[in-house]
């Protein structure tokens, strides 16, 4: 099975890498595509170039087995919908199951995704959640997909909603940025290759307020 993350990663840090490992281990995944955003479409566009964030995504997982750093959507022009990702994956790896790994604030807002029902017809979902996560109401459309047991994803490419809790660490990339922006140092808080392109390129060096994790 090949698993996809993706964020802004602005910055990458331990929060989204020690949750990709889990899920990769949890999983069996033959591989882990890390996904870096272009254009979000439900934020604002990050302030960092996206080449930038992808270096620093490539820094954090140099090395790593299994991980794998996708530049797909920042060769892709416009606003970076998750489907067109999705379906071009699918056009690459025919009958493999794929699955989609999203945080449990993300799946609160999934409906509002540009044609969000399609991306069933390429992936499973699977929603990371903290511990004690009390399950959304969510429409019959999802209802209707949700499995409890994990190992059914290996058994069809696409189209079932997992619910899977991971290690909650409460690191926010926001408070990061301001940590930086403050002068003080985000040493622990994510990889020290990410933390030396982060001074080498004199990043989020003002404060900054907006754009997500």
């Amino acid at each position: 099975m090949i698993g996809v993350y993706g964020g802004t990663f602005n910055p990458v840090h331990y929060g989204h890498l020690r949750t990709a490992l889990e899920v990769k281990e949890l999983f069996d995944l033959e591989q882990l595509r890390l996904i870096p955003c272009h254009v979000p479409p439900h934020r604002d566009e990050p302030e960092v170039p996206a080449h930038l964030r992808l270096h620093m995504l490539e820094a954090a997982v140099a090395g790593t087995d299994g991980f794998s750093v996708d530049r797909r959507e920042l060769d892709r022009a416009g606003p970076s919908y998750m489907v067109d990702t999705l379906h071009s994956l699918r056009n690459e790896i025919g009958g493999t199951p794929l699955l989609l790994f999203i945080g449990a604030d993300a799946f609160a807002g999934l409906e509002r995704w540009y044609q969000w029902q399609r991306l069933f017809d390429y992936a499973h979902v699977v929603v990371m959640t903290r511990p004690g996560y009390a399950e959304l109401g969510v429409s019959a459309f999802l209802q209707q997909r949700i499995r409890a047991d994990r190992t059914q994803l290996s058994r069809q490419a696409a189209g079932y909603l997992v619910f899977q809790e991971v290690t909650a660490l409460d690191i926010s990339a926001t408070a990061i940025r301001e940590l930086v922006a403050a002068g003080r140092d985000p040493q622990f808080l994510l990889p020290d290759r990410v933390i030396e392109l982060i001074r080498r390129h004199h990043l989020y060096q003002t404060p900054i307020h907006h754009t997500g994790n």
